[in-house]
């Protein structure tokens, strides 16, 4: 009885020694990819690198522009006061100026005002009744509103506002009603 309890025993040993080496033989065969999945896999990476190199591509290109697009903006804010200059300067000529000078003045002015714009300045355009928007004005003091209908609006406008592009340079400095 004790020898076949232990050729049952080695017989079980064997059996699972058998076993344990057909799972390695597996793991083997499973563990070594074929050509194909060597393929797919080098074919994805090299589909992702593309991607990624397009993208970077894309994302320098739109920083660039924007580089470009907002690199005057500094000039253009030196200009504003130029321009607004210009602005008071026909307003006085045209008080008590004479006709020649106020036609050479508004020529000056009108070409240099070509000139921002054709850059990418925008004039914001404000009027007394406008509602009052903290993105693009700014409000210098608040009277007693001479009409029911313009509390909480714009009464005057003090400082024109300007826009380069989409981005706002100088806000406009408005009068609100209370």
């Amino acid at each position: 009885m004790e020898n076949q309890d232990i050729n049952e025993e080695n017989i079980n040993t064997q059996q699972d020694t058998n076993t344990q080496n057909e799972t390695v033989a597996e793991e083997n065969v499973t563990n070594t990819p074929s050509p194909e999945e060597l393929l797919a896999e080098e074919k994805n990476r090299y589909i992702r690198l593309y991607a990624e190199f397009e993208n970077y591509k894309k994302r320098t290109s739109k920083e660039k522009m924007e580089f470009f697009q907002y690199a005057n903006q500094d000039m253009m804010v030196s200009m504003l006061g130029v321009l607004d200059d210009f602005e008071r300067a026909l307003k006085e000529i045209a008080k008590n100026g004479n006709e020649a000078d106020l036609q050479g003045v508004e020529l000056i002015y009108q070409k240099l005002k070509n000139k921002l714009t054709e850059k990418g300045l925008k004039v914001m355009e404000v009027r007394a009744g406008d509602t009052f928007n903290v993105d693009l004005h700014e409000a210098i003091t608040q009277i007693p509103s001479p009409s029911e209908d313009l509390k909480g609006k714009i009464v005057d406008v003090i400082e024109t506002g300007y826009m380069l592009g989409e981005k706002v340079i100088r806000f406009a400095k408005v009068v609100t009603g209370n």
